[in-house]
């Protein structure tokens, strides 16, 4: 390995050079590195970023692929989570590089580990963990929220392996405690027939979560008062001018829009689901998305002899996702080129071994039902 630099190579070097030689410099860095360094990039990544990943997929597939990956480095195009359940799942000798700290997730931040703990510790005081209470955390929470469900039997989810993790823990457990996105919660548990009045909103700044002791100890699902910033924004009433206007679409839905979304449209599944099922339709036929606007603008590229629209064309994509640029891949790659470890994602031993438990609980049992 090189000698360390004494001062890491200023990103300010960057953000001035045009894109041409940002890319080429990227792909010159990655040829030096050779096989020490894998770079992911999640579907929502932008187009100029998600172009030099050597692998790409959703949440789920990504934290699959951070366990499997060989090389030294692992640089991850997503936000904070994501790069932290790399570190998770990988081996002591990897190290893990997140090339814009800033690079967040609002929903994570809707539920804190002291919140958890708080709801967990009222929860106990009206009797309510006197039932057996599974607490299920969404990808989209930080390590120690994950840590937390490792200690307390439960278990990590993602969008596109709710489905069979609540057959599990539904016949397993007499409720669930499900944060923090309240719609992708709510949606999978009406998906097993759980009664909306059944599906009981915790907000964490309200004692109780704004409920009464008979609500929670009647609820067979607790969902935290969180939700994407994206997909939070889909409103029924664009479904329904999707089908006053162009009544041969059909809506495709993320399960993180709002349950009125997800009831009013044809279909609604993960990222992988929804770029499956407009890979495999035929020529000709017509979709209204409602996910991230990169991945819907990409599918549409992808596959011109479809129509594809977004299901709101006023919607942004994700801003936290887009503050990686190639501006930031190019500096990280180089400074690891030239032994310098920049933004470094290191998960705090303790909370590691406690989502991990979580992490690797979500990835068995999933390969179980598939």
């Amino acid at each position: 390995m090189p000698a360390v630099l004494e001062e890491v190579i200023p990103l300010d070097n960057y953000l001035a050079m045009p894109e041409t030689e940002l890319s080429e410099r990227i792909e010159a860095a990655r040829k030096e590195l050779g096989p020490r360094v894998v770079i992911l990039g999640h579907h929502y990544q932008r187009d100029d970023v998600v172009s030099h990943a050597d692998l790409t997929g959703d949440s789920y597939q990504l934290s699959v692929m951070a366990s499997k990956a060989e090389a030294e480095f692992i640089v991850f195009c997503g936000v904070h989570f994501m790069a932290e359940s790399a570190d998770i799942l990988g081996r002591p000798t990897q190290r893990v590089i997140l090339p814009d700290m800033g690079a967040g997730c609002s929903m994570a931040d809707m539920a804190s580990i002291d919140q958890v703990e708080d709801a967990w510790e009222q929860l106990e005081e009206i009797g309510v963990l006197e039932q057996k209470v599974a607490p299920i955390t969404y990808m989209n929470s930080s390590a120690a929220i994950k840590a937390f469900c490792g200690r307390n039997e439960g278990v990590v989810c993602t969008s596109s392996n709710a489905i069979p993790l609540f057959e599990i823990y539904l016949k397993n457990f007499d409720k669930m405690f499900f944060f923090p996105d309240q719609h992708l919660g709510r949606n999978t548990g009406a998906k097993f027939g759980i009664p909306l009045d059944k599906i009981v909103l915790w907000d964490p700044h309200k004692e109780l979560g704004g409920n009464t002791e008979e609500q929670l100890l009647g609820a067979k699902l607790i969902v935290w008062r969180g939700h994407c910033s994206v997909h939070g924004r889909f409103k029924d009433w664009q479904v329904d001018k999707i089908r006053e206007d162009h009544p041969e679409m059909k809506v495709l839905v993320h399960p993180e829009c709002p349950h009125e979304v997800v009831v009013k449209s044809d279909l609604d599944g993960s990222t992988s689901f929804i770029i499956k099922t407009v890979e495999e339709s035929p020529a000709g036929s017509a979709w209204a998305i409602g996910t991230e606007v990169n991945l819907v603008n990409r599918l549409e590229k992808r596959f011109p002899d479809k129509h594809i629209r977004l299901l709101a064309p006023d919607l942004c994509m994700c801003a936290t996702m887009f503050r990686i640029a190639p501006q930031n891949l190019a500096w990280a790659l180089e400074n690891l080129a030239v032994g310098n470890v920049v933004n470094e994602i290191v998960v705090e031993p303790e909370t590691k071994r406690w989502a991990n438990v979580a992490l690797r609980r979500m990835i068995d049992l999933t390969e179980k039902k598939g």
